[in-house]
């Protein structure tokens, strides 16, 4: 079993339920989202799906599950949308092991039996072929998984890949853009793959807050992977630090200010004025506002 700082939940979960197994379990679990969570994820995932225009008649999605609670709950999203909204599109609950240590694997497999979670696995090396990277291995790791899991989608026919990025990831890549890219950019709520013709990429969580994620998993005292990653385990004292870790810590202080700033800075790459801008980038192209002065 992973070690504390590698799930997330607490035993602290409900009371209710705890004994139950099997298919109750489920639709507890499953109500909990349709009713007690119906708010703060439900209609949220909805909205994204609708407001980003997320899933049309005919696809067939490989719904990513990495083991995390935000894919694990995404997972759960789509079957219950399918099972109670739209039901012209299929599904496939793909999970990519890049090498994980068996505890993991375990765990991962344990947690879709308690969800009912279909899961389709397939094995690649990753963690082998990213170990002795000495430069940016999370991102040449990031980049494979990427490829891996367009390149599995696909063969299994699907023409889209679903990956559980939520609204916090969103605000972070953001600010990380800003601070230490010099640029002012954000994770798209969807996009097309630039290296897999005809796939699509979809980012169903994008409006659903951490917070809540977390207090779903609490509910229903559900325990998940939180990084299973080789150069994780093997921090100094199994304390992860990342420029994602920065932001996360610069946004609590942020809020602590004021409860506005995460919305606005969300809002503020849907919000660009052109006019008031030192330059843009576009399709490769690249504009300074002396071109048109």
């Amino acid at each position: 079993m992973p070690e504390d700082r590698d799930i997330i939940g607490t035993s602290t979960g409900k009371k209710k339920g705890m004994a139950e197994t099997g298919g109750e379990r489920i639709r507890e679990i499953e109500r909990s989202i349709i009713k007690t969570y119906r708010k703060n994820i439900w209609c949220r995932f909805t909205k994204a799906v609708r407001e980003y225009d997320l899933i049309q008649d005919g696809d067939r999605i490989a719904v990513c599950i990495s083991g995390g609670k935000d894919s694990m709950l995404m997972a759960k999203l789509f079957q219950e949308l399918k099972r109670h909204g739209r039901n012209n599109f299929d599904l496939i609950f793909l999970t990519m092991d890049p090498g994980y240590q068996n505890r993991n694997r375990e765990l991962i497999e344990s947690n879709a039996a308690i969800l009912g979670i279909p899961l389709t696995i397939f094995e690649t090396e990753i963690f082998d072929t990213v170990w002795s990277v000495e430069n940016s291995p999370c991102y040449l790791c990031a980049r494979m998984r990427r490829g891996y899991l367009y390149s599995k989608a696909k063969e299994l026919g699907c023409n889209k890949i679903a990956l559980g990025h939520h609204y916090d990831d969103v605000i972070e890549t953001i600010l990380m853009g800003m601070l230490y890219g010099g640029q002012i950019e954000t994770m798209m709520p969807k996009l097309h793959s630039q290296n897999f013709e005809g796939m699509e990429l979809i980012r169903p969580m994008y409006l659903v807050r951490e917070t809540a994620i977390k207090a779903w998993c609490v509910y229903n005292n559900l325990h998940f992977i939180q990084c299973a990653c080789r150069f994780t385990e093997h921090c100094a004292n199994g304390i992860r630090s990342s420029k994602r870790e920065e932001m996360k810590a610069l946004l609590g202080q942020l809020r602590s200010m004021s409860d506005v700033i995460e919305q606005n800075i969300f809002n503020s790459v849907k919000n660009v004025n052109l006019n008031k801008v030192m330059g843009y980038k576009k399709d490769g192209e690249s504009y300074y506002f002396l071109d048109t002065y």
